[in-house]
């Protein structure tokens, strides 16, 4: 990694779901044609790690939904975190650890939403009993009980209600990109 850079994850929605397909190859080539660098994949749904210079991640995420949707005529929202942020992610999670990885789930948000709106989520006729929500920091985090894919509790319908884009992954997920961050790290060094 270069000096003054700093090392961020983009976490796209919708890539290679539904119709939205697009090759974690191009999805590289594009944001090295952006001016990234350091850039690699993790797993092949929208993972992207990149070096850049240090700046709020907010116009990072407006930059990259915006390369998507130029390049790709797709519509993907992309959230930025750095490694530190993807952590705490697993360490804030009340539900890692109570049931296994796979069903656990961080839904990261493009901002911040209110109390009200969290609780009308969490109140939602559509949501199992046994499935679990609590609040973060620009974040939602999900338990989803026995199954994710047969939960109501959608992306879609989660971002009606909190009024605000997202993407989630499971713990198992998460993991795997703050590993692939800490050996890109040890490798610098």
């Amino acid at each position: 990694m270069n000096a003054g850079m700093a090392r961020y994850v983009a976490l796209f929605g919708s890539i290679n779901v539904g119709g939205n397909r697009l090759t974690m190859v191009d999805l590289r080539a594009a944001f090295e044609a952006e001016g990234f660098s350091d850039v690699e994949t993790v797993v092949a749904s929208g993972n992207v790690i990149f070096s850049h210079p240090a700046r709020p991640t907010r116009g990072l995420e407006e930059k990259l939904t915006l390369m998507v949707y130029d390049r790709f005529d797709m519509t993907s929202a992309a959230l930025v975190r750095s490694r530190d942020e993807l952590a705490a992610a697993i360490a804030d999670n009340p539900f890692a650890g109570t049931n296994e990885d796979r069903i656990v789930h961080t839904m990261f948000l493009d901002g911040q939403p209110t109390q009200a709106q969290f609780e009308a989520l969490a109140g939602d006729k559509w949501i199992r009993p046994n499935e679990r929500l609590a609040l973060g920091d620009r974040a939602l985090y999900i338990d989803y009980g026995d199954a994710a894919p047969d939960s109501k509790l959608t992306a879609r319908m989660i971002e009606r209600r909190l009024e605000h884009k997202g993407t989630a992954r499971n713990m198992r997920s998460i993991a795997r990109i703050v590993g692939k961050l800490d050996q890109l790290e040890t490798m610098k060094a």
